[in-house]
């Protein structure tokens, strides 16, 4: 006799804020494919959002992290196709925020509000994640307590938090300085609002999983926007936008399903199985991958700039423009036909394209990588790009087209970004 089938495993549930962004629009829809069950809010209604509000609300959270109050949510009913039922909520991914663009709208103190204090409500209410619920009966009048353990944290930040240490200058007027090498141990010099509120942040991230049991990851994450760049002179730079685009996959830009599958590298590392040395803090002392308590990691397409020679990093800052046969146009040239012979010949013949004149900063996101630490795997590199494009197919990610381009603001303001 055939035994009955196993009922399916329960999927994991994930609350992505901001959902109606970018990344959390991307995190809502890939999510899924990966196990998980998501949940999403915002201030913006959209398909995305599962329930309108704000992550700053506490009132909100307490009521999200009730097991009992979110399955009897009609959002929740009427959209779950577990046939257990949604699980509470065990990971958190922080996607909401004010960008930069945002800095031509609102005050510093929304920057701060936003940032730095709904941030902390959030933070501090994943750390004490214990409802209690009232089960009434004639006979005894008993109280039932469930619990809602957070079990991952992930919050989603900036390479702006380097500030003025992404462009080298040098101490002598005129000499040739390296192209400034981005790494986790970089300082933080915010420049502007945007970047010192998402850096106050992070810290936030590392002070309650510090004082608590909650963990914590960072995801600094570089470009991924599908915007026109809102420097005049780097639009001019090239032919078009895509070009733009994609010579900074090389050092400075990410595909979106790249951050989506670092996201689920952050939730694995978190909650991967205790290493028998590992004690305390949940640092694993043996081999293999340790539990992640507490890490900040660069999350920017693999570059192939970082193996290169000191003389090479110098010519990266230096201008090409006089010249197509030196500074970081040659570089470039030399380095895309070393990972793809004839791509220059084919991408000048059909495209009309051709390589950066000048790259200030390289961002290293080798630790992210490092399979005893996120062992994240990104796929839509800048080889994958430039082979896709011999071939004549689409060069980014079919998430990036599905995501489109949202938008900053719901108005017409004044500058490059809505």
């Amino acid at each position: 006799m055939a035994s009955s089938p196993s009922p399916p495993r329960p999927r994991d549930t994930v609350l992505v804020t901001g959902s109606s962004g970018h990344l959390g629009r991307a995190l809502m829809l890939s999510l899924p494919s990966y196990g998980y069950t998501p949940i999403g809010i915002d201030i913006k209604p959209s398909s995305t959002a599962t329930f309108i509000g704000s992550c700053g609300d506490a009132s909100l959270l307490q009521n999200l992290f009730n097991p009992s109050w979110l399955r009897a949510q009609p959002e929740i009913s009427s959209s779950s196709n577990d046939p257990n039922g949604i699980e509470p909520i065990s990971h958190i991914i922080h996607c909401a925020t004010l960008h930069k663009p945002h800095i031509e709208s609102h005050t510093k103190a929304q920057f701060v509000q936003t940032n730095i204090a709904d941030t902390l409500t959030l933070l501090e209410a994943a750390a004490a994640t214990i409802t209690t619920t009232t089960s009434e009966s004639p006979e005894t009048e008993s109280k039932k307590e469930e619990k809602t353990t957070i079990k991952s944290f992930t919050y989603i930040s900036t390479t702006s938090t380097f500030g003025r240490s992404l462009s080298p200058l040098s101490s002598v007027p005129g000499a040739p300085k390296p192209a400034a090498h981005i790494t986790e141990k970089t300082p933080c010099l915010p420049k502007n609002i945007y970047g010192l509120t998402k850096s106050s942040a992070e810290d936030l991230c590392y002070l309650i999983s510090s004082q608590s049991s909650l963990p914590a990851v960072v995801l600094k994450t570089s470009r991924f926007f599908p915007e026109a760049d809102d420097d005049a002179d780097r639009r001019a730079s090239l032919p078009d936008d895509e070009n733009l685009k994609l010579c900074e996959l090389a050092y400075r830009r990410v595909d979106i399903a790249d951050i989506v599958s670092a996201c689920v590298a952050s939730i694995r590392a978190q909650t991967r199985p205790r290493l028998p040395s590992t004690e305390g803090e949940g640092e694993g002392k043996g081999e293999g991958p340790k539990r992640i308590k507490f890490g900040k990691y660069i999350i920017s397409g693999p570059s192939p700039f970082l193996d290169l020679s000191p003389e090479d990093w110098v010519a990266l800052n230096t201008t090409s423009e006089s010249d197509p046969n030196a500074g970081a146009e040659k570089v470039f040239a030399e380095v895309a036909e070393r990972l793809c012979p004839g791509i220059g010949e084919m991408m000048a013949r059909k495209k009309g394209w051709k390589w950066l004149s000048r790259v200030d900063r390289v961002y290293d996101s080798r630790k992210a990588m490092d399979e005893k630490e996120l062992g994240w795997k990104p796929e839509w590199t800048f080889q994958r790009a430039l082979e896709r494009i011999m071939r004549g197919e689409e060069w980014r990610s079919g998430l990036t087209a599905e995501v489109g381009k949202l938008g900053y603001h719901d108005r017409a303001w004044g500058g490059l970004y809505y």
